[in-house]
């Protein structure tokens, strides 16, 4: 059994959950300066993408930031450091709270509901986790997940 595959509760020390809130903050900050970047040479691929492709290709722009953030959010927190690179910079991880490791799809899930929940809360989504136990957000509840410091891995 592999690293990935074994099953990982997470913490009940309230000293995994210290400063989170703050951390997913800047984690977002770099995940999303990240997306962007890449989005620079995806619109390039779809251009020539669009030349080839007699212009069809271009119908790809109006959804390419979402393909490439779900890409982006699914290869990296759905992977083996069930982090993005923003959240591993802050020392942070995504786990579920039945121990089971995050996939690719369900870390599509994960940014899909947290999309919703920002158009809906915006910016009140960070308040609920003010008032949750584990400073989990609306998305973290509805998907059973709980974002913990590394470092108390």
């Amino acid at each position: 059994m592999s690293n990935y595959d074994e099953v990982r509760l997470p913490s009940t020390d309230w000293r995994a959950y210290r400063g989170v809130l703050s951390r997913r903050i800047f984690a977002f900050l770099i995940d999303y300066a990240i997306v962007a970047l890449l989005w620079v040479p995806a619109a390039v691929v779809v251009f020539f993408l669009g030349i080839i492709t007699l212009g069809l290709g271009w119908m790809l722009y109006p959804a390419l930031f979402v393909i490439v953030a779900m890409l982006y959010f699914g290869l990296t927190i759905g992977g083996p450091n069930q982090a993005s690179v923003g959240m591993n910079v802050m020392d942070l991880a995504v786990m579920r709270v039945d121990g089971r490791p995050m996939d690719f799809l369900t870390s599509i899930v994960y940014l899909v509901l947290f999309w919703l929940g920002n158009a809906v809360l915006t910016p009140f989504i960070l308040l609920i986790g003010l008032f949750t136990d584990r400073s989990r957000l609306l998305h973290d509840l509805l998907l059973g997940t709980v974002v913990v410091r590394r470092s108390s891995l």
